[in-house]
């Protein structure tokens, strides 16, 4: 039998339980469905409608037919039943809104982390309803349940690890997940779509922002704050060296796309109420110290903070990480001491911490 879930330290396939599977049309969440067959599991397969109308004015046609057109393919060769499910509405109120507000505060956002919070594991579940015993996904991670808890470890990919994105989840969330290739590399995830003739076995792996499709984050910001002229200024001389067309279209750490000779250059702060980006060329003097930060919404997966141990803290998504350590600075609000130098520390980020394997949970940037 194949088994992808670890419970109480045993290993468990999912035989005979009713389960919903997000299935996107991309080669993870189709061998996830296939696994699940194999395991024995009853899956129906949900293909979640959040494509805005008003982006897709820009594409002139929808970006999301060849995924809806390969989930069908599968679940037709699979014989597995599929649904559409509308989530417009819920996507854009928890997910765009949010986007766009912290874009214009001139904070980072990361809807893929929410997106899994409030959508996925949120109103999905409530919309399929409760006739599921879980919800399986085509996320790398690991959930086992030991001691009475729910812990989520990362999947032995340190490349396609998604535990970063799943940090914010809680104990009845992650009771009710499944990730039936969380325990297997991108290549062999790649070898048994092959080995399965998935008619998707070769189609690339998306990028980008989950709701976009292939819209531009650029574009879809401008049709939301337009523009806007400003200066760039020298950090150190507070020389004007450029113009852009407003400071939402940049994040502290950014070095592409800004545009000037005489590089590298990169962003080191922002004048919301001026709109001016300041940038320099020498990122890592010591007025410029990138090595803590204040974080506060935090999501602890199995309880309290781990303050005051060593643990391990990720920036953004991927195989980095940093050696770190927690302490109280009031209630809901920890500083983060890094032990190096990240040049992208920014506010509306996340923090993800980790110990070894297990990641044990994170919260916002503040500062």
């Amino acid at each position: 039998m194949l088994t992808f879930f670890l419970t109480n330290g045993k290993t468990y396939g999912g035989a005979g339980m009713n389960t919903a599977l997000l299935l996107s049309g991309g080669v993870d969440s189709s061998v996830a469905l296939a696994r699940l067959c194999e395991a024995g599991a009853r899956p129906t397969a949900f293909y979640l409608k959040i494509w805005l109308e008003d982006e897709l004015s820009f594409l002139g046609e929808c970006p999301w037919e060849e995924d809806l057109s390969y989930a069908r393919t599968v679940c037709e060769q699979l014989g597995v039943p599929l649904e559409i499910i509308p989530m417009q509405h819920a996507y854009h109120e928890q997910i765009v809104s949010y986007v766009i507000a912290e874009v214009k505060a001139g904070r980072t956002p990361n809807p893929d982390i929410l997106c899994n919070q409030h959508i996925k594991f949120g109103a999905f579940y409530f919309a399929a309803g409760s006739d599921y015993d879980k919800v399986a996904t085509g996320h790398y991670a690991q959930v086992r349940q030991l001691d009475g808890r729910y812990r989520l470890f990362c999947a032995p990919d340190p490349i396609k690890d998604q535990t970063y994105f799943l940090a914010l989840l809680s104990q009845e969330q992650l009771s009710k997940a499944c990730f039936p290739i969380g325990h297997l590399t991108k290549a062999e995830v790649r070898a048994e779509a092959e080995r399965l003739n998935l008619p998707n076995k070769q189609r690339r792996d998306s990028q980008g922002i989950c709701f976009l499709g292939k819209l531009k984050f650029t574009d879809f910001i401008k049709h939301h704050l337009g523009e806007r002229p400003g200066k760039f200024v020298e950090y150190e001389t507070g020389t004007t060296v450029g113009h852009h067309t407003g400071y939402w279209f940049y994040t502290l750490g950014q070095r592409q796309g800004i545009g000037l000779s005489g590089g590298p250059w990169y962003v080191v702060a922002k004048d919301m109420t001026e709109n001016t980006v300041f940038i320099s060329r020498q990122y890592y003097t010591p007025e410029k110290e990138r090595n803590q930060c204040t974080i506060g919404r935090c999501n602890w997966i199995c309880g309290g903070a781990p303050v005051d141990k060593p643990v391990q803290v990720k920036l953004r998504h991927g195989p980095n990480r940093h050696d770190a350590r927690l302490s109280v600075l009031a209630p809901g609000q920890l500083h983060v001491q890094l032990a190096d130098q990240d040049q992208g520390i920014a506010p509306g980020q996340f923090a993800v911490f980790y110990d070894g394997d297990e990641c044990l949970g994170g919260g916002v940037i503040e500062g």
